[in-house]
């Protein structure tokens, strides 16, 4: 499975925000990166840098790759209804992002990871797949095997998601449900969508 291996907060701190998750050394240093760092005076970013930089702190945030972020814009073209909501809801739509946003994860990649060893389950059939698409409807759930797991334990115990009103959480059977696409007012990313798609569209 392909993903990201990089300097995770140096890339963060080029978009100044903590787009990976909790970073303890973001917070330290929560400036660009460079031998200079808040003291740099910068030049002034082209039409096309900014829709670039929109597009690459999208595809960090949700850990895909050039290949597959296309392949999911693409998808998003093609539905009925406007462009960049269309591939918000899709990119949420991930199984891997729904593991993460019920709390059974504490940031997308340990998401990825608990899919990809098989501890995830969609109406109860295990899927190793992180770029799954879910279905309104569809019910995600931890393996019974894997239920003591301490890091899906510690990560519930923390868990925000009742705020996502896209999905419902039964802790006690540690599943829960995708009951609708996301409209875009409600999906928490700091991403302005439709520079993506003007950069697509060129």
């Amino acid at each position: 499975m392909a993903r990201f291996i990089g300097a995770k907060t140096k890339i963060a701190r080029r978009f100044k925000e903590p787009i990976f998750g909790p970073d303890k050394n973001f917070e330290k240093r929560n400036y660009p990166p460079g031998q200079h760092g808040q003291a740099r005076k910068r030049a002034k970013l082209t039409e096309y840098a900014i829709q670039l930089y929109e597009k690459q702190k999208a595809k960090y945030t949700y850990g895909l790759l050039e290949r597959q972020f296309y392949k999911t814009f693409e998808e998003a073209a093609r539905k009925k209804g406007v462009t960049g909501e269309n591939l918000m809801k899709y990119l949420e739509a991930r199984l891997d992002n729904t593991v993460f946003r019920l709390g059974f994860a504490g940031t997308r990649d340990q998401a990825r990871q608990l899919v990809s060893h098989r501890h995830i389950t969609v109406n109860g059939k295990v899927v190793n797949i992180a770029s799954y698409s879910l279905k309104p409807g569809d019910v995600v759930g931890i393996r019974e095997k894997s239920k003591s797991l301490e890091v899906i334990n510690d990560s519930l115990a923390i868990s925000n998601a009742k705020k996502y009103n896209w999905l419902t959480l039964d802790e006690k059977e540690m599943q829960g449900t995708f009951v609708a696409y996301p409209e875009r007012e409600v999906i928490p990313e700091n991403i302005k969508e439709q520079l993506i798609v003007e950069l697509y569209s060129k």
